[in-house]
């Protein structure tokens, strides 16, 4: 864990223009000292806005890569020397300083420190996010671990995040019994208003009835519109004094009635749409306090109840555990990886092979540059609304492909699925399976498995070499036990010309 004081440095170098980009270049490693040797184990959890920051090297504030004319990076782009580090070892920007003599200065004309390029390979930079955005796992998840903790369904959520519907996040009591007796006074009165309207113009219809001015079947069509006429009024009376009565935190309610209660009762609540209201929600939730609830609860509930129940203690009880906060399933800084590991590659005739991730962050930081902008402009709230819409959408694609419309990213040239962070690492050809379990190692061996019909149901066949191979250790040890060889070395030769042969020891 960072110490406060450590924590408060890394934020006061929060970069506001390009003249600052370089300004962590130089900052202790948080890393250093910690080996392999003293290494308990490895927790994967969320990263809080702050843990994010203080592990970037530098905020990324424009969507470019490569300079075409100067073929270098673009001061704080996606590949700037300044936050990542230079693309020569030992070697700045502008060619000032070079060598390993200089290693750690940090060059005043161009801001790159002078050390070896495999930092490229590590640093991070980060991306302040102009409106909070939820993270994809933490939504589309089956159970939502976001729906766990509010207690809605997973559709009533999506809504909320993709700005189609409202959640609630304060309710005044004691205005809400205010304005449910405004109410029915007010639905009193224009009751009797409304009846007596309606008696007046009844006699009158009467009267024309009487000297045969309408028809009886006119009359009635008259006597029916007024009828309906308080028919919706009370269904109006009844509407808002539901709505009024349901209001509750974490409650979700169509864009018509928000705006119908908003108009009405603006002092009663007060909620919204998008992450930025769940945030408000999740940041309130007390784990301790949530678990003994829960716990309660399961004692009594039906057996109906109680799966839901279970998932919810599981998911707090690791939350609570393992010192992380439900706020974090929010994001408000977006972590960018090190550029060596989405390179761009130089192809024949000046061409750029990219990395798919080079196209998403692209695609990111174009979107939240335009909502900052926006916001800053005042634009109207629908424009808003739709732009963080928007970036929401981009950083889904980013993570893990276009889950809402179960549609992967495209590019726009050739409509190129695009490889998200998740179609990284997940699957067969992932990085874990393909490129950490999938490494080969001493004494192992693969081969297709066949039938054997004349072995028994615990026996297993292996041919004569890969059992050389897999159990060489124990041939060499065999051969010095039985004094068929004296020593390791000579062992090792008679090992060497049954390998040749194909044959094994009897």
């Amino acid at each position: 864990m960072f110490s406060d004081k450590l924590l408060e440095n890394l934020l006061n170098d929060k970069i506001t223009d390009y003249t600052q980009i370089g300004k962590n270049a130089g900052k202790k490693d948080i890393t250093a000292g910690k080996t392999l040797d003293n290494l308990a184990g490895i927790a994967i959890g969320l990263s809080s806005k702050e843990e994010v920051r203080s592990l970037s090297y530098g905020e990324v504030l424009i969507s470019e890569t490569i300079n075409y004319r100067t073929q270098r990076p673009e001061r704080g782009g996606l590949f700037c020397e300044q936050i990542f580090g230079p693309r020569k070892n030992y070697e700045c920007a502008c060619g000032k300083y070079k060598r390993i003599r200089y290693k750690g200065v940090i060059c005043e004309r161009c801001g790159v420190e002078v050390t070896t390029s495999q930092v490229r390979r590590q640093r991070t930079g980060h991306i302040e996010l102009a409106a909070p955005v939820v993270h994809i796992w933490y939504l589309k998840s089956v159970p939502s671990r976001i729906g766990l903790l509010l207690d809605v369904s997973a559709k009533k959520l999506d809504q909320v995040v993709y700005f189609a519907s409202y959640i609630i996040t304060d309710v005044y009591e004691d205005k809400r019994d205010e304005a449910l007796s405004d109410l029915d006074n007010a639905y009193k009165t224009h009751k009797m208003e409304l009846q007596r309207k309606i008696q007046s113009s009844l006699s009158e219809a009467k009267l024309r009835l009487e000297e045969k001015a309408i028809t009886k079947k006119m009359f009635s069509e008259v006597e029916a519109g007024l009828m309906s006429q308080l028919d919706a009024l009370e269904a109006e009376y009844q509407e808002l004094k539901t709505l009024l009565k349901d209001l509750a935190p974490a409650v979700v309610i169509g864009e018509l009635d928000y705006r119908h209660l908003y108009d009405k009762f603006p002092h009663v609540f007060k909620g919204g749409t998008g992450a930025e209201y769940i945030k408000i929600l999740l940041d309130r939730i007390d784990l301790r306090a949530f678990i003994a609830e829960n716990q309660a609860e399961l004692k009594a509930a039906p057996k109906s109840r109680q799966k839901k129940i279970l998932q919810k203690l599981k998911l707090a009880s690791s939350l609570f555990k393992s010192d992380q906060k439900p706020g974090q399933f929010i994001l408000e800084a977006l972590q960018i990886l090190p550029p060596d590991l989405r390179p761009m590659i130089q192809l024949d005739g000046g061409r750029y092979a990219s990395s798919d991730l080079n196209d998403l962050y692209r695609r990111v930081i174009n979107r939240n540059n335009r909502l900052r902008k926006l916001t800053q402009l005042g634009a109207p709230d629908v424009i808003l609304k739709n732009e963080k819409r928007m970036l929401q959408e981009s950083i889904d694609t980013l993570i893990s492909g276009d889950v809402r419309s179960n549609r992967p990213g495209y590019t726009a040239a050739n409509r190129k699925k695009l490889k998200s962070l998740a179609d990284i690492l997940k699957g067969k050809q992932g990085r874990f399976r393909q490129n950490l379990l999938g490494k080969r190692v001493d004494y192992s061996g693969r081969s297709v498995i066949v039938v054997g019909p004349t072995l028994k149901m615990n026996e297993c066949g292996l041919p004569k070499s890969m059992a050389l191979t897999l159990f060489k250790p124990f041939v060499i040890g065999k051969l010095i036990e039985d004094e068929i060889a004296f020593t390791p070395k000579m062992a090792e030769k008679i090992y060497r010309r049954w390998r040749a042969r194909g044959v094994g020891c009897s």
